[in-house]
């Protein structure tokens, strides 16, 4: 709220927020936080006691039935590891979840879905810096599995039986370097083509934020001369 100039010091942050509702902040260190000055809200009078259990209450009750306060033996959650993580239950559910959720698509001329029993028949072009590079797929705060449980939209096709051939175009999201003679030496000889473009967390994260929607670099090259 500081810097937004809604208040003019922390002290009168800590008051609009405590008033407000708010009782968690997000801080980068003990220096100059606005939590920091509730103690001296207090004590002026601009907020009551009453108020801050009010507020501290709902967090610790949280805290308490995560078992954060418990002894470790006495946390089941403290003994899982990647094995349970990524068990076959777990990768089967978060199949099941990819399946049921959905993507808007303008389906021309039937294209879609594409079934596996067609797919043996074509030849599949699959193209993009987001075609095969696994460590481009997950975004901001998103947990990375191990690699052979990664599956890019280039090797999900092969699993399928798919005649593929692969051009990244650009090695990267900013794609500043484009190989167009390496793009059009695949699709050419494609009967579909499959372009995988987007930002990823190399082009936009928490606090690296973009003026446009605009795809970086050449990536709208590589998407129109795929189209012609």
């Amino acid at each position: 709220m500081l810097g937004h100039h809604y208040t003019h010091s922390f002290l009168e942050t800590a008051v609009a927020s405590v008033n407000a509702g708010c009782n968690l902040e997000l801080s980068y260190g003990m220096r100059n936080n606005v939590f920091m000055h509730i103690p001296q809200a207090l004590a002026m009078g601009n907020i009551t006691l009453q108020m801050l259990r009010d507020r501290v209450r709902p967090l610790f009750y949280t805290r308490m039935r995560l078992g954060e306060f418990d002894p470790p033996a006495m946390n089941p959650y403290s003994s899982l590891d990647l094995s349970v993580v990524q068990s076959p239950e777990h990768r089967n559910l978060s199949l099941e979840a990819a399946v049921k959720s959905f993507v808007l698509l303008k389906n021309v001329r039937g294209t879609l879905p594409l079934r596996a029993r067609d797919l043996s028949g074509q030849h599949l072009a699959v193209v993009g810096p987001f075609a095969d590079n696994p460590r481009v797929l997950f975004g901001d705060y998103a947990p990375v599995p191990e690699p052979q449980y990664i599956y890019t939209p280039r090797r999900g096709l092969e699993m399928r039986g798919a005649n593929i051939s692969f051009a990244a175009g650009c090695s990267e999201p900013r794609c500043q370097q484009y190989s167009r003679a390496e793009l059009v030496r695949v699709v050419g000889a494609a009967d579909m083509v499959l372009v995988c473009l987007g930002t990823g967390v190399d082009v936009e994260t928490e606090a690296k934020d973009r003026s446009d929607l605009s795809l970086p670099g050449h990536q709208l090259e590589l998407l129109q001369d795929a189209v012609q």
